[in-house]
């Protein structure tokens, strides 16, 4: 692992060939359900890694804020879903967008387009809040969505494209089974949704989209597309869920040790809020902010999870670890963890370095 012998700061390590291997095990999964493959790339944010993407043959994508679909579509990407909630003051950079390639948006509001016109066709999906309780349509509400769906159909500037879903609530599954309960409750009731719009806006399509079920399930009845984003990496989160393995976490920091308190039984590292993000999870009764990995001379290997990122602070980690870990370490030493939240911690360090000792910028 080319790391210098000292660093001066965190760094965030990318293992391309498990980055590979991810999109490659997703796009075969997405291939053999007969579904169409719209990965989000709100978790990579990089134009090198999209292109990983298209070489398997990757056409749609997914983004989540105007700065990344304009950021997308200056590296040739010609097909984009915002899957965040438009409003009116979004207008103007997506008539700009939709002139240039196939853009759709995501309503999650009646009124999100009153007062508002297009002057090149934009795709729309409405977003169902099929039980994650963040935003969405309730799909009880049929006489508003009958009374939306029939508006839009009208619309010349608006082609109404499908329902739109991301079942966020499974991040609460722990196991294949449970996961599979929430994907199976959360195609029925797009399905039945779809069937009863139908009649007045004609023909509409599914999509669907988050990495639990869509890493964990094989069959996608009556859904036309799915948008995973955070499988690229994976992190801790979805290893707890059961979406992954340890070994397929392919981001991982490397934080150097800057102090040791062995009274407390802690060490301090220089990798804090600003670099991980303050998402945490539950591990073994802890809150934790990630876990140590073994550094190997190809990158990393098993987890350490006896030495737990336990506190942030800005720029401060507090790491609790056994006695005879605090004894041997020295400040400069490198620690290895994998974060909670990879879409998170990539955003907050902006950029990577692969085990090939190559830089990968982000947009910025």
């Amino acid at each position: 692992m080319p790391l210098p012998s000292l660093l001066s700061e965190p760094v965030l390590l990318l293992d391309e060939a498990r980055a590979r291997r991810n999109l490659r095990r997703m796009a075969e999964r997405a291939a053999a359900a007969g579904v169409r493959l719209r990965p989000h790339f709100k978790t990579h944010q990089s134009h090198t890694i999209g292109r990983w993407f298209r070489e398997l043959g990757v056409e749609a994508i997914t983004v989540s804020s105007l700065a990344m679909a304009e950021y997308f579509a200056a590296d040739g990407w010609r097909d984009l879903t915002l899957a965040f909630p438009f409003h009116p003051g979004m207008r103007d950079r997506v008539d700009a967008l939709a002139a240039r390639i196939a853009f759709g948006i995501v309503l999650a509001d009646p009124q999100a387009l009153d007062g508002v016109r297009f002057s090149t066709r934009v795709d729309a999906w409405l977003k169902i809040d099929v039980g994650s309780r963040r935003t969405g349509f309730d799909p009880e509400d049929l006489d508003m969505l009958r009374d939306l769906a029939a508006v839009l159909a009208g619309r010349d500037d608006i082609r109404l494209r499908g329902l739109l879903a991301h079942a966020g609530h499974s991040y609460d599954a722990r196991g294949a089974q449970a996961i599979a309960a929430v994907h199976a409750e959360s195609l029925g009731l797009l399905g039945r949704l779809r069937d009863d719009l139908a009649a007045v806006s004609g023909p509409l399509e599914l999509s669907v989209g988050d990495t639990p079920t869509c890493s964990t399930v094989g069959a996608f009845p009556g859904v036309d597309e799915i948008r995973p984003g955070n499988y690229v990496f994976y992190d801790l989160s979805q290893w707890q869920i059961g979406a992954c393995g340890v070994e397929d976490i392919a981001v991982a920091m490397a934080c150097p040790v800057v102090a040791r308190h062995p009274a407390r039984g802690e060490l301090v590292v220089h990798g804090g809020a600003v670099h991980f993000s303050k998402d945490a999870m539950d591990f073994d009764g802890e809150r934790i902010f990630g876990l140590a990995v073994e550094a190997t001379p190809e990158g990393w290997g098993a987890l350490r999870p006896e030495i737990r990122l336990v506190r942030l602070s800005q720029e401060h980690g507090i790491v609790a670890a056994p006695d005879e870990v605090i004894a041997r370490t020295r400040p400069g030493e490198t620690l290895l963890f994998l974060p909670v939240h990879s879409c998170l911690t990539a955003d907050a360090m902006g950029r990577y370095l692969t085990l090939a000792g190559e830089p990968v910028a982000m947009m910025g």
